[in-house]
């Protein structure tokens, strides 16, 4: 069946102020649902879990619906999911429980493609270690990161990889699996916790089926606002056990699980809202049916092919424009398109297709992959991302104010 946008934006009240958001990549609109869930969230009452009295047992029965949803996302053990503010500061707390036995000269393996979020945490970590961060290269031509040079990078004193399955600069998607494959191929260290696969899920969520143990990651990153959800975000741990075996950040001297990572109350409401927004992804096929995990995995294989579609008719159109430079050529992608205009900055550009009603992204291009590639040197770089509410025509309008700089 085709894929319903029409019902899809029906879905989502912001997109009411009649501006095409192809700025995708700073996060999707929320739908009504999503928004919904969050104010009646608020309004009702809810304590902190553990008593014996309606509120207390709301708070708990949230946060662990919320766990579930996640888990459904992504094929998981909902004992593994980790509940946080967002990826940045979830990441961080990973790299500081993950290097708590480290030793010098141990060391972290990260990828040009990656976000600072997923770079930064590990450099630290190093730093505090005396370990050292190896870096990952982009093939400056596709954009892609070639899995076979892991097989140099990799060795006995890794302690973990971390890779993007999207990338959310220029789209590339990553192959996760087959790095996965070498890093769990490595020799056990004997001591400690063995190698671990981190990826970093953030651009990939909103558009591809997703499940843990065919991409291989021990632990995956999510952010609920990335597909419209509340800000919020999940570490997902392939084995809820080895949380117990990792240095507790938690108040709580007694945590135990998943609440070992998480520090204070949690944020009920925006919880609230993250099951909503996960059930607003399994719905997107109004065909899809079955338990929530069968309903994502169809809704977001209908998603990817549409998505595909849309992505190959706005990279035909972008390459067709005089003076406009389409960023690589990565054979898979997430439905992101960095590209530069001859003569025009990206402020420039995103000026000029504002005046038309089009909100795009800007990046200075000083940081990951798009600081390989040039885009400091040319002025930034503009970026394009589509969501599941994107419509033909809203690219057929960002070409025409394309075409008129």
């Amino acid at each position: 069946m085709a894929f319903d946008v029409a019902r899809v934006r029906g879905l989502v009240p912001a997109l009411g102020d009649g501006w095409a958001h192809l700025d995708g990549p700073t996060g999707m609109q929320v739908p009504e649902q999503v928004a919904t869930a969050v104010s009646s969230a608020l309004r009702a009452p809810v304590s902190r879990p553990g008593g014996v009295f309606p509120a207390s047992q709301r708070g708990g029965a949230i946060i662990e619906a919320a766990r579930r949803a996640v888990a459904d996302l992504v094929g998981a053990d909902p004992k593994g999911v980790v509940l946080g503010p967002g990826p940045a500061p979830l990441l961080e707390r990973l790299a500081d429980a993950l290097s708590a036995d480290w030793a010098l000269g141990d060391e972290a393996v990260v990828s040009r493609l990656d976000d600072t979020a997923n770079v930064a945490p590990w450099h630290r970590a190093a730093q505090r270690t005396g370990g050292r961060v190896v870096t990952a290269e982009i093939d400056v031509e596709t954009c892609e990161l070639p899995s076979w040079q892991f097989d140099e990078l990799l060795g006995e004193r890794t302690r973990v990889v971390t890779v993007t399955a999207a990338c959310p600069a220029i789209g590339t998607r990553t192959e996760v699996a087959a790095i996965a494959r070498k890093v769990h191929a490595l020799p056990q260290p004997g001591v400690g916790i063995e190698p671990l696969m981190v990826v970093d899920a953030t651009a990939a969520a909103p558009f591809l089926p997703l499940d843990l143990d065919t991409m291989g990651a021990d632990i995956m990153v999510l952010s609920a606002a990335a597909w419209g959800g509340p800000p919020v975000g999940a570490l997902v741990f392939r084995n809820p056990a080895l949380l117990d075996r990792l240095p507790a950040v938690s108040l709580d001297a007694s945590a135990k699980g998943p609440e070992r990572l998480e520090i204070g109350d949690a944020p009920y409401a925006l919880l609230a809202g993250l099951v909503a927004s996960i059930d607003y992804l399994a719905d997107l096929d109004d065909h899809a049916d079955g338990p929530r995990r069968e309903r994502v995995l169809t809704s977001m294989s209908s998603v990817r092919s549409h998505q595909d579609e849309l992505t190959a008719y706005l990279v035909s159109e972008l390459r067709f424009l005089p003076g406009v430079m389409v960023i690589g050529e990565p054979p898979r992608r997430i439905p992101v398109v960095a590209f530069t205009v001859a003569g025009r900055t990206a402020r420039e550009v995103a000026e000029r297709v504002a005046e038309h009603g089009v909100c795009v992204v800007t990046d200075t291009g000083d940081s990951g992959a798009l600081e390989v590639l040039g885009g400091a040197e040319v002025g930034g770089v503009v970026r394009v991302g589509l969501a599941h509410y994107t419509t033909r025509a809203e690219i057929d309008t960002l070409v025409t104010a394309l075409a008129r700089l």
